[in-house]
């Protein structure tokens, strides 16, 4: 086992390794050495997931139990512990364990903004392995740091920017309105404004999914 097998594996699966540390040199919240790896959606990310059983049982939270069986399935063939940013409280520590491995980080907006996909991130687990291998070194500066920012005044309502950084009120308000369709249907205009995010390959369909799930309809409609 090695770190171009699991990526490999990743692949297969419609995922990337999003982060690599070692935990005994990044400090990693609650994990004393080993080697932890983060993966994430990728591009082909849903195609699989749509033709998967989850997908299609109809049965609820289909993104996280797709998660669960094909993380832990890696985590179980490579000899690893599979971690979930979901399932809490308590949750486990994803945040600053993405913060960590050095390519992720935050953003003007105070969202993160990660090296390859910039604010369109997805953490959809990461395996942890018990013994230190070797793993890509990444030391890159964050590329906030000669970015213009255009996802500090891309929002139409400003809930996201430099300032106060998230009104939670205001997003949820714009997207009950006509015009907060777009953000519903293809995905949050701050984040798609980072110049990375289209290196994520995200499937507008992808991004209605979330949506919907982070800001659900109302009954009455």
């Amino acid at each position: 086992m090695n770190y171009a097998e699991i990526e490999q594996a990743a692949h297969a699966n419609g995922l990337i390794v999003m982060g690599a540390q070692h935990p005994r040199l990044s400090g990693a919240k609650g994990l004393d050495g080993g080697t932890l790896i983060l993966l994430g959606a990728a591009g082909a990310f849903w195609p699989v997931l749509t033709a998967a059983p989850e997908w299609r049982d109809g049965g609820p939270d289909p993104v996280d139990r797709w998660s669960t069986r094909v993380i832990g399935a890696m985590a179980e063939r490579f000899g690893a512990q599979a971690h979930f940013p979901f399932g809490g409280p308590p949750y486990t520590p994803f945040i600053d364990w993405a913060l960590k491995s050095g390519r992720a980080f935050l953003s003007p907006v105070g969202a993160m903004v990660h090296d390859t996909v910039g604010m369109m991130i997805s953490y959809r687990g990461a395996l942890h392995f018990a013994d230190e291998f070797p793993i890509p070194e990444a030391k890159a500066p964050s590329p906030c740091l000669t970015c213009p920012a255009p996802c500090a005044t891309a929002c139409p309502v400003g809930a996201l920017n430099a300032e106060s950084f998230y009104d939670v009120e205001a997003c949820h308000g714009f997207l009950d309105t006509a015009e907060g369709r777009s953000c519903m249907t293809g995905g949050c205009a701050a984040r798609l404004a980072c110049p990375l995010s289209a290196g994520a390959g995200r499937d507008p369909e992808q991004s209605a999914h979330h949506m919907e799930a982070f800001h659900p309809p109302c009954p009455a409609h």
